[in-house]
């Protein structure tokens, strides 16, 4: 009859050892992954600041509320079929997440890309079929009027990222402002309206690290 031999404790260590470099190498990869989203989500709030003033300190108006875009703008990336003129009133009006050529706060997609501030097509067919979205996949935009997308959100223009999960809403908040998530200049909500939103502060016990919510900055 063979005896049959086990597994030696150094053999079983090594095993382990193993394993668990395995699984840190997993885990550090996801943290990698993670904090590149959150710097590219931030890398939107930012980029939206540098396209308005870049475009206003050019052309003397505000992308998608520019009256005069069909004649500021390259001809070849924005016709006059597409390249909406906007009213001129100082506001980008419409909803932060409109898909409706015609509006400016859709035109400023456009206007944008095709003054070189913002990457992506200039044809309002193709942000109608594939809107701006943040590095998870969630729809990014902007608006400006009188009622703010959050409540208390001080600023002209709101620029707004939705599907953000909460654990990255609070960093971005806490790099971004004041890591406060109902105060400041950036703000946290689970709300789907279009105006009047409720924040969420950080402390708020409906929240959840999982769970998608929309972050938006005022400026």
């Amino acid at each position: 009859m063979k005896k049959q031999s086990g597994f030696t404790l150094i053999e079983l260590a090594i095993v382990l050892v193993i394993i668990g470099l395995l699984l840190g190498g997993v885990l550090k990869g996801q943290e990698l992954i993670n904090s590149a989203k959150v710097k590219n989500m931030a890398s939107d709030f930012r980029n939206a600041q540098v396209a308005i003033y870049g475009y206003q300190d050019r052309f003397k108006a505000i992308p998608g509320d520019d009256s005069n875009a069909n004649t500021h703008l390259d001809t070849s990336k924005c016709t006059s079929t597409n390249c909406h003129n906007g009213n001129g009133n100082a506001v980008i009006s419409g909803n932060w997440d409109s898909v409706t050529p015609g509006d400016e706060s859709f035109d400023f997609w456009i206007h944008t890309r095709a003054a070189g501030f913002l990457p992506g097509s200039t044809f309002e067919t193709d942000i109608v079929a594939d809107a701006p979205k943040n590095s998870d996949g969630g729809r990014i935009g902007i608006t400006g009027g009188a009622t703010p997308v959050i409540t208390n959100l001080k600023g002209t223009y709101n620029f707004c990222s939705a599907g953000v999960i909460g654990k990255f809403a609070k960093q971005l908040d806490a790099t971004l402002d004041d890591g406060h998530t109902d105060k400041g200049n950036m703000m946290v909500t689970a709300g789907t309206a279009a105006t009047g939103n409720t924040a969420l502060a950080e402390t708020d016990v409906t929240w959840s690290d999982a769970t998608p919510y929309t972050v938006c900055m005022a400026f």
